[in-house]
């Protein structure tokens, strides 16, 4: 196997790649990128049993032939060198010569067989979205899936609720609900869920001039092409919960806010919190402000928010990082709080339209 590569070309695309590659995993060739050099160009692809990704870069090909290279490894290679273009030649035990100006590296590599086969999809729904308008909607919600390891794999993913003309994309962890309403005509209806964090990578590939990524959603799988990468997914199956049913029609305090000084106020309270110091953040609403405190091992703070509270008084405890979360992810410069007492969700829209809602639970506060 020999061929040449132009050296920045194939850098982007191992930096890309390395995104599905495993680590620390259980077989080594998981943490590589397999890599299969023909006339009809380099086809490299990182598969780590979860999200897997494919792209085929242009080299002039001296010597057909497949191989896989550790990831991490590659890539810092190539990031050391200087030179324009990338030389390689792989020998019958493995090893490869990597050269480029005055730098060589002898590097051993692993057999392309013990790679694991992609998925494949087939009869699959084709759908077309603004590619900008994809990383808004699932910057705005992502944050609201709950971790990997969560015992109910489904909310670790987004929900992609699509009927004709309005999409939805829904994030929930338990705890907290987001959900980005977005008028597209994509002609059809359907409803899935995707890994988030294979959703999330897949965003941070595109670039400022593309203007549309392509899905195609199968019976067991989904598929992304963005820029030349094709990613491919296991779509997660379970009952995702009926956000429709569990959002309140009224509610019995509400206040305009300015998100940027309400977060302000609020990051400073948080001071004091640390995901070690899990306390609820005490937030008293009063005729005319919000009053925020906390009291933890730390110490104690208080702060305040001016605005025109209407409805009901009472206090309400909230985690911090949650509520913060939520409003950051507004993107507005105003939205709306809304409260159905101490014990109800805290619902935050915008002033006008329905294009979000975010949703977090309330915390039990101690007697002070």
């Amino acid at each position: 196997m020999r061929f040449l590569v132009e050296r920045e070309k194939l850098c982007e695309a191992v930096t890309n790649l390395s995104r599905a590659v495993a680590t620390k995993a259980t077989f080594p060739v998981l943490e590589g990128i397999h890599m299969t050099a023909s006339s009809e160009g380099l086809k490299m692809m990182a598969y780590n049993l979860e999200i897997g990704m494919t792209k085929t870069i242009d080299i002039t090909c001296a010597e057909e032939g497949s191989i896989v290279f550790k990831a991490k490894l590659l890539g810092d290679i190539l990031r050391s060198m200087t030179g324009d273009t990338v030389s390689f030649e792989v020998n019958d035990r493995l090893v490869c010569k990597i050269k480029s100006g005055s730098t060589m590296f002898d590097i051993m590599g692993m057999p392309a067989n013990d790679f694991p086969e992609m998925p494949t999809i087939d009869d699959c729904e084709r759908l077309v979205f603004p590619c900008e308008t994809l990383k808004d909607m699932v910057r705005q919600t992502i944050f609201a899936t709950a971790a990997a390891d969560a015992q109910k794999p489904i909310l670790t993913g987004l929900l992609f609720d699509i009927e004709e003309d309005n999409v939805k994309v829904i994030g929930v962890d338990g705890y907290r609900l987001a959900v980005r309403k977005q008028m597209l005509n994509l002609g059809k209806k359907m409803a899935f869920v995707i890994s988030a964090k294979t959703i999330g990578e897949a965003v941070k590939i595109i670039k400022e001039d593309e203007e549309n990524i392509e899905f195609f959603v199968g019976r067991r799988h989904v598929a992304m092409s963005i820029d030349g990468y094709s990613i491919i997914s296991r779509k997660i199956e379970g009952e995702f919960i009926d956000y429709k049913k569990i959002m309140p029609s009224s509610f019995s305090t509400s206040l305009k806010v300015n998100t940027k000084d309400i977060t302000s106020a609020i990051e400073r309270i948080s001071l004091i919190i640390n995901d070690q110091l899990k306390t609820p953040m005490r937030c008293k609403i009063e005729a005319d402000e919000i009053v925020f405190s906390c009291a933890t091992a730390l110490g104690r703070a208080t702060d305040s928010y001016k605005t025109d509270v209407q409805g009901e008084q009472f206090e309400i405890g909230i985690n911090n990082r949650f509520l913060t979360d939520a409003l950051k992810a507004c993107e507005t410069d105003e939205a709306v709080i809304n409260f159905n007492g101490s014990f109800a969700s805290v619902i935050i829209l915008p002033i006008e339209g329905d294009d979000f809602v975010y949703m977090v639970m309330p915390m039990k506060l101690k007697a002070e």
